[in-house]
């Protein structure tokens, strides 16, 4: 799993979901995004925020994260810099929510 592709479709992330596959889903969008439209069971840390809470994803170092934002540009810089310290299951949600929303779930809002 270490030569896992930088990118993952969202319809792949849904799949992981509905196997009940060990993965954390990293939401790195701010606390405003967040309040109008989430992924149920994602963990929100805000790309402003990663440097000082980068600490709580030490649990999840050897588990697949994968990394979520609006569009997939802030979820693809946090996911390199995880990759620079060691995580080595990282990969940025293609399309971000905005894609999810189209593809998986519209039930979640486009903003």
């Amino acid at each position: 799993m270490s030569s896992l592709s930088q990118e993952i479709d969202v319809e792949s992330v849904e799949n992981l979901r509905r196997e009940n596959a060990d993965f954390l889903l990293l939401d790195v969008r701010e606390e405003s995004e967040y309040e109008v439209a989430s992924i149920q069971g994602s963990l929100l840390i805000p790309m402003s925020q990663l440097g000082l809470r980068v600490a709580e994803l030490e649990e999840h170092r050897d588990r697949h994260i994968v990394v979520h934002c609006h569009h997939g540009v802030r979820s693809l810089q946090v996911a390199d810099a995880l990759r620079a310290n060691g995580f080595s299951k990282v990969q940025s949600m293609g399309g971000g929510i905005d894609q999810w929303s189209l593809c998986v779930d519209d039930a979640v809002p486009r903003y």
